[in-house]
């Protein structure tokens, strides 16, 4: 391993060789580095790592397996050398020719690339100089485009401005030549009020432009204004002619508000000439017209006031005599109240005349109803031009419209407060609440608000009056005396009819609207009727005449109230209640007679039976006895017997026949109480047990005295 290492010295730095091959004496001065030997830093695991990896070469492991001796192969691979690089020059100098010739053609590539980057260099001082000339060329493009777009804008405002202060001759020739009606007179008064503004502006800015054409504007202003007075005030007057119908020159004139915007404009003075002449002329056409038609309508109007003899503070009291000469009094309602109908609320408005001819007439809810819907209907409409054609708005249009409706609403209100003042007719003043009630909310429905203080001044006045009758009938009811009210019987009274015929109406109107004030009022007055009733069943001597008598009135307001109120009202359920404790006492004091006597056995028996002294009876077997075969035999005609009184007893017959099925239902009852009470083990021993009648075949048979209606 060592002389590997030795020759591969050698031959990196081979010493001086005498031409003998001998050595040199002298060895040159060499730094070897980390390969002296001689130096303290030589590191031998180094050494050792370098041969190690010498070893694993290839060439090295091939020539030691051979034995090859490296000194003698070293020389040969150098003589290998030396004839290569013979070999290389000789063939260098056989291609000298072809190496000059490439030579020069390099040189004169060389040369043509050198003029050609001379060409290139001059191109690129030339595009520089165009790019210059193309910034200062887009530099002068956007000054240009600046001043063409600011020249632009001074020509629209030109073009504008002398467009406006040109008058042409077909707006002189249309303004001074045509009808105010036809279309193209508005084109160009639209034109003229444009240039006026324009005119009025430019004056402001003192452009002296303006005078040219002053003079010629204003004398065409003069000449429109005059025009267009004369067309508007030739409208308003029409409206004066008898049996004008004044919407459609309205319609007219709503074709053209924007004559009445021109005036309102340039002439403030003719506007309000215009606006005073019309509510001056709709005013007086309206209040004419309403007085007209309301006189008219007092002419087919139906009194329905019952006759009496009674001072006129007390005509409406529930005691006035009946009239025989029409069912419908002050306390049915009837078919009045189809007035709040839909179809007949904002149904036609009445035709005076022509009622007057087919002899009809009509109670004061109806003219009421007609006579405002036709207040309801011409002031929306009117409420509606006015915003439209004078352009108001607000608290403004209000003011316009009180100036025109004014007179006549106040007409309305005087001679309603009259007619109320003298009026006792409940119903009908009820019903004119109500109809204002849904007036008022169609008007808000239309968003027109006009009519809504005349609505609240209504109301105002209807309901402290329809209070006021209430009150009155509560009070005289209150204070009436049975005995002055003549010969009394069992069947209903005509009081607590009209009671229940009032109430029921009152009820009904009152569903859609409710009012408390007014349901407190008729809560006093049902307690007051109840304290009648039971005063007027008092004068009978029986008690059993007192059960009829009440159950008859009773059963009347039920059936009259039922068939308009809710079932669940308060006053149907008051009534039923009272209906039911009735009929019950009475079905126990109509059992009495025949039967009291088993009766009582049974309830004195059930009594012993809770307390378990049931023995204390024991003893009475002669008192069983006598009613065990006393019901056998006369049940049966005892029934009949009571069926035939109940049903002479009561009115009505519906009403009988429940009478009489409750009253068997409770006989059945009490003769099951009575088998219950032998079956206990104190009476099992009676012989007298054997005749009862069985209970399935008692039922079998009293079914058979049921009555059919």
């Amino acid at each position: 391993m060592l002389f590997f290492l030795f020759g591969e010295v050698e031959s990196i730095c081979p010493f001086s060789q005498t031409p003998g091959g001998g050595k040199q004496t002298d060895i040159p001065n060499l730094n070897l580095g980390d390969l002296d030997l001689t130096t303290d830093e030589f590191i031998l695991d180094e050494v050792d790592i370098h041969i190690q990896a010498n070893l694993e070469d290839d060439l090295v492991k091939e020539a030691l397996k051979t034995g090859v001796d490296l000194r003698q192969y070293s020389k040969q691979v150098e003589a290998e050398l030396q004839r290569i690089e013979q070999a290389s020059i000789k063939d260098y100098i056989k291609e000298s020719q072809n190496i000059a010739l490439l030579h020069n053609q390099i040189t004169a590539c060389d040369s043509i690339l050198e003029r050609m980057e001379g060409m290139l260099s001059g191109f690129q001082s030339d595009l520089s100089s165009i790019s210059s000339e193309i910034q200062t060329l887009q530099q002068q493009s956007v000054s240009m485009n600046v001043r063409l777009k600011n020249r632009q804008a001074v020509r629209s405002h030109l073009s504008q401005l002398v467009d406006e202060l040109v008058v042409p001759g077909a707006m002189i020739s249309t303004i001074l030549d045509s009808p105010v009606t036809e279309q193209d007179f508005l084109e160009q008064l639209h034109e003229l009020n444009n240039k006026i503004n324009f005119a009025k502006e430019l004056s402001f800015r003192e452009t002296l432009a303006c005078s040219d054409i002053q003079d010629i504007v204003d004398r065409l202003k003069i000449k429109a204004v005059s025009k267009i007075r004369e067309f508007i005030l030739q409208k308003i007057y029409s409206f004066r002619k008898p049996m004008t119908n004044y919407q459609i020159p309205q319609n007219t004139l709503l074709k053209y508000r924007f004559f009445y915007q021109f005036l309102l404009a340039n002439e403030r003075t003719v506007a309000k000439e215009i606006r005073d002449e019309y509510v001056d002329t709709m005013s007086k056409i309206y209040y004419s017209y309403f007085k007209s038609y309301s006189g008219r309508l007092l002419k087919v109007q139906s009194h329905v006031s019952p006759e009496n003899d009674d001072p006129p503070t007390k005509s409406a009291g529930f005691f006035s005599k009946p009239s025989l000469k029409s069912r419908n009094t002050i306390f049915t309602l009837g078919q009045r109240g189809a007035v709040l109908s839909p179809a007949e609320l904002e149904g036609p408005i009445l035709i005076p005349h022509t009622a007057q001819r087919g002899d009809s007439r009509y109670p004061y809810e109806t003219l009421f109803r007609s006579q405002h819907y036709a207040l309801l209907d011409n002031g929306c409409r009117e409420f509606l031009f006015l915003s439209d054609f004078f352009m108001v708005a607000g608290n403004s249009a209000l003011d316009l419209f009180n100036c025109i409706m004014g007179k006549t609403l106040n007409m309305f209100l005087k001679s309603m407060s009259t007619y109320v003042s003298d009026c006792y007719d409940s119903i009908a003043v009820f019903l004119c609440i109500h109809i204002i009630l849904r007036f008022r909310a169609i008007t808000a429905k239309r968003n027109i608000p006009a009519l809504d203080k005349y609505w609240e001044a209504v109301l105002e006045l209807l309901w402290p009056r329809f209070e006021l009758i209430l009150e009155m009938n509560i009070h005289s009811i209150r204070n009436t005396d049975p005995q002055k009210l003549g010969v009394l019987d069992t069947r209903p009274h005509y009081i607590t009819r009209r009671y229940a015929e009032f109430s029921s109406a009152i009820v009904s109107i009152n569903q859609t609207f409710p009012n408390e004030r007014t349901n407190a009022l008729l809560g006093q007055l049902q307690v007051e009727v109840e304290n009648f009733v039971l005063k007027m069943a008092a004068e009978f001597p029986s008690r059993r005449d007192q059960l009829i008598f009440l159950i008859n009135n009773y059963d009347m307001m039920l059936s009259v109230l039922m068939e308009r109120a809710a079932d669940d009202s308060k006053e149907v359920e008051g009534f039923q209640q009272l209906l039911l404790a009735r009929t019950q006492e009475f079905i126990e004091e109509i059992l009495s007679p025949p039967f009291g006597g088993m009766i009582a056995f049974v309830k004195e028996a059930e009594a012993l039976m809770e307390k378990g002294q049931l023995d204390r009876l024991k003893n009475d077997e002669a008192r069983i006895t006598q009613l065990v075969r006393g019901f056998s035999s006369t049940w049966k005609q005892s029934v009949e017997a009571m069926s035939q009184d109940v049903m002479r007893s009561f009115t009505n017959f519906k009403n009988g026949t429940s009478i009489i099925q409750g009253a068997l239902t409770q006989l059945i009852q009490y003769y099951h109480g009575f088998h219950k009470v032998l079956n206990q083990p104190t009476f099992r021993s009676l012989a007298v047990r054997s005749e009862l009648i069985n209970l399935h075949h008692l039922m079998v048979e009293v079914k058979k005295h049921k009555p059919n209606f």
